[in-house]
């Protein structure tokens, strides 16, 4: 199986490697990170890596490549060329477990956890492999990831796509409503891969998807017996890589100067995200995208927080799109100049975004003010649910050991 290990921690009084599981799909100059979400396994990706590939069999299980071994001074000028975009037919896709997840190592503290520590780790991958560049994609959490990674090193990216990203910290979280807070209590009850099938699926897709019907069942029925054997086949994820990755989650903050680095780096930006998304709110994914003019592009498609899978077909013609448009070297300018396009299939394409706009009049404060205060008392309310929930399972669980038992009377 192929492994690579991205670093050391200290485990009391030895050192424990940090080992990544990855798999590689395709042959070709042009290459292809994608990096997968919250609690998600590399298999996650399986529409992308299809539809920019051909085919879900993996590569080859070697570490690193005979012709992509480093050293090779005679490649390294034509692998500059094509890494840049130039010619050459072909995709190579390579995916990953991150750490805390499917057979990635798990580490036992959550300070083991952040976006830049995850993104370090997908830049050791990159090494590892052999690329000097590649075009970054990343979803949800990933997302995060990417982008940390993408101002922490900008010269080893083409290009970079967001899918279903938010800012991290209090934008992880979704509009509180009744839905949201049933989903949150199913959640934490969740202990078998049967009860989190459930939940995931009303989490991730729109109710209209998961309605349709295909053959003589609906998607929810496939979809459910799909995520029952994923989920059992790898396993619940556990305490410790999902306390993990939600802290990295919380902990994310991209800073102007991270952005302004991403925004000058000379690669295109594609922000991707399913209108109807209850994890990761658009408005978040606007925003950034905004932030990011003019080398971003923003897609709205008709799906939720995995619109990946649920319109395959308009996110890897995005996906393409960006790859094309790297290689023809298309200016900043003219990526962001497109007009609005609403497709058949409920895509909008525009590169600029409606957000809300900063002002420096008292009133424009005011307003910034009272948002942040409703996301942190937003924060604080979920919590604060979360406790309740959690201690009313402790109280039934000791209601429940220190529950009498009945014997019955012994006539004589």
């Amino acid at each position: 199986m192929p492994y690579c290990e991205v670093g050391r921690y200290a485990d009391g009084d030895k050192w424990e490697g940090v080992r990544l599981f990855y798999r590689r799909y395709g042959r070709g100059v042009t290459k292809v990170l994608l990096i997968i979400g919250l609690a998600g396994t590399h298999d996650s990706w399986g529409p992308q890596i299809k539809g920019l590939t051909g085919s879900l069999e993996p590569a080859d299980d070697e570490a690193v490549r005979p012709d992509e071994e480093a050293g090779s001074a005679a490649e390294a000028a034509p692998a500059e060329a094509d890494e840049a975009g130039g010619g050459g037919d072909g995709i190579e896709v390579c995916c990953f477990d991150n750490r805390g997840v499917g057979r990635s190592a798990v580490l036992p503290n959550k300070s083991f956890y952040s976006t830049a520590i995850m993104a370090m780790d997908a830049l050791a991958l990159m090494d590892h492999l052999g690329w000097k560049k590649a075009h970054v994609f990343g979803h949800s959490m990933g997302a995060m990831i990417a982008c940390k990674l993408a101002a922490m090193a900008p010269h080893r990216l083409c290009s970079l796509a967001l899918l279903n990203v938010t800012g991290g910290g209090f934008q992880c979280f979704p509009k509180v409503d009744g839905q949201m807070l049933s989903l949150a209590f199913r959640f934490l009850r969740a202990k078998t891969p049967e009860e989190r099938a459930l939940v995931d699926l009303e989490t991730h897709y729109t109710k209209e998807y998961l309605e349709e019907t295909v053959g003589s069942c609906t998607r929810r029925m496939i979809l459910y017996q799909e995520y029952v054997k994923g989920i059992s086949s790898t396993g619940m994820q556990s305490n410790c890589g999902f306390e993990g990755q939600v802290n990295a989650c919380w902990t994310h903050n991209m800073t102007t100067k991270e952005l302004d680095t991403i925004r000058s780096a000379g690669f295109l930006v594609s922000v991707i995200h399913g209108r109807y998304d209850i994890i990761a709110q658009l408005c978040h994914a606007k925003r950034l995208a905004e932030r990011l003019l003019p080398v971003a592009r923003m897609v709205e498609l008709h799906g939720a927080h995995l619109v990946s899978h649920e319109r395959p077909d308009e996110v890897n013609n995005a996906l393409m799109d960006l790859i094309k448009a790297t290689k023809s070297a298309m200016k900043p300018e003219e990526w962001s100049a497109q007009p609005e396009n609403t497709s058949e299939t409920g895509a909008l394409i525009s590169a600029r975004p409606i957000t809300v706009t900063m002002q420096t009049d008292e009133g424009a404060n005011a307003a910034v003010a009272v948002y942040n205060l409703l996301g942190k008392l937003q924060l604080s309310f979920l919590y604060l649910i979360g406790v309740i929930v959690m201690g009313f399972e402790h109280m039934r669980n000791i209601v429940r050991v220190m529950k009498p038992a009945r014997v019955a009377a012994i006539e004589s």
